[in-house]
């Protein structure tokens, strides 16, 4: 996986509270609107998932240098550069000021729920609970698939022992009421190092796929003093790079901004897991994220990204449905930040969706 560049620091600016992007205008130009815009280029040596851009024909039907108003995004601090990318890029052929905050998936339903928001970025597909109260303040929404993250769980560069883990093993760490709070504890080969643990809150997205994948339950996690819980993944990545004996998790691309400064550890769907061995299951094995594994699923911790537009802002905000036209004809943006692209034939979908409204 690839990350952008030109975005050291961009993620701390996310995590630091509310990032918003001021747009400048581009003339409106005739003719061939594909002159309008640089299109996304993926960076040297990068291998998409998928070919490039897809539906361009859809993309030169807005003239973005006419939207003017305003976007306003929150949800998952994952998703979150995804979002702050597409701002800056859209920043270049628009009037739009478009405000983009991580307040994490749940934290970001509660505020879309209420009408606060445009769109709500998600780690996670939204709950019957969200939906519920979505439906009783009159909100309807469309769900749009933007890419596949590999949830990364990672140690201190200190940490020599631990390559790979087992989810048997991750599930004697993080599970609710477990009292391990040494490595040898996780596998009598590991030497007699404190452990400690680093994990996003229960508002995050990544808390609830995590805990429900690991183990078996959403918000089913230990809750002591050998855990820092935090919001802000930038919290996560300071604490796993100050102790030796740390451990955490989140998205791909806070670990690819720091990767100099963490360990990935490879991770293993053992037939001990809680979901259903299969004994043909491509999972199994010491497999770390990458393109290929998060796409094709052989990374046990892959999820799809997701964003959610309210109908009411789609329908009445152009500026809205302009922003997420260019998401979605721009996917090399979501592998440039650090994640992976999804075929062309779901941003196809996807842009069926919007254009249907």
């Amino acid at each position: 996986m690839k990350q952008r560049t030109w975005r050291a620091g961009k993620l701390a600016a996310l995590a630091a509270g509310l990032v918003a992007v001021s747009v400048v205008a581009f003339a409106a130009c005739g003719g061939d609107d594909s002159k309008d815009k640089t299109p996304t280029k993926a960076p040297s040596g990068t291998t998409p998932a998928a070919s490039a851009s897809p539906t361009k024909a859809a993309a030169t039907t807005v003239d973005y240098s006419s939207l003017s108003g305003s976007v306003v995004i929150d949800g998952s601090s994952t998703v979150g550069p995804i979002a702050e990318a597409a701002a800056e890029e859209f920043g270049k052929a628009s009037k739009v000021k478009v405000s983009v905050g991580i307040s994490g998936t749940g934290g970001g339903f509660e505020k879309f729920c209420k009408g606060e928001t445009d769109i709500s970025d998600a780690s996670r597909p939204v709950k019957t609970s969200e939906k519920d109260a979505c439906t009783a303040a009159g909100i309807e929404f469309i769900e749009l698939k933007i890419g596949t993250d590999g949830l990364t769980v990672v140690a201190n560069p200190g940490n020599t022992w631990a390559t790979c883990l087992t989810w048997s093993q991750m599930r004697k760490i993080f599970d609710e009421g477990s009292a391990v709070n040494n490595w040898n504890q996780v596998d009598p080969s590991f030497p007699d190092q404190a452990l400690k643990i680093y994990s996003p809150g229960a508002d995050s997205g990544t808390f609830d796929f995590f805990t429900e994948e690991i183990n078996g339950k959403v918000d089913k996690f230990r809750n002591d003093a050998g855990v820092t819980f935090s919001e802000d993944d930038n919290v996560l990545v300071q604490g796993v790079q100050r102790d030796k004996g740390a451990i955490g998790y989140f998205g791909y691309a806070y670990y690819a901004e720091n990767e100099s400064k963490l360990k990935a550890i490879q991770v293993d769907k053992d037939q001990d897991a809680k979901a259903t061995p299969v004994a043909t299951d491509k999972r199994k094995g010491c497999i770390g994220p990458s393109d290929k594994t998060v796409l094709d699923n052989s990374y046990s911790l892959s999820r799809p990204l997701f964003m959610y537009v309210s109908k009411k802002s789609l329908t009445g905000k152009p500026q809205v449905k302009g922003f997420l036209q260019f998401v979605l004809t721009n996917p090399d943006l979501v592998s440039e930040v650090g994640y992976v692209r999804i075929p062309d034939a779901e941003y196809t979908a996807g842009l069926s969706k919007l254009n249907a409204n």
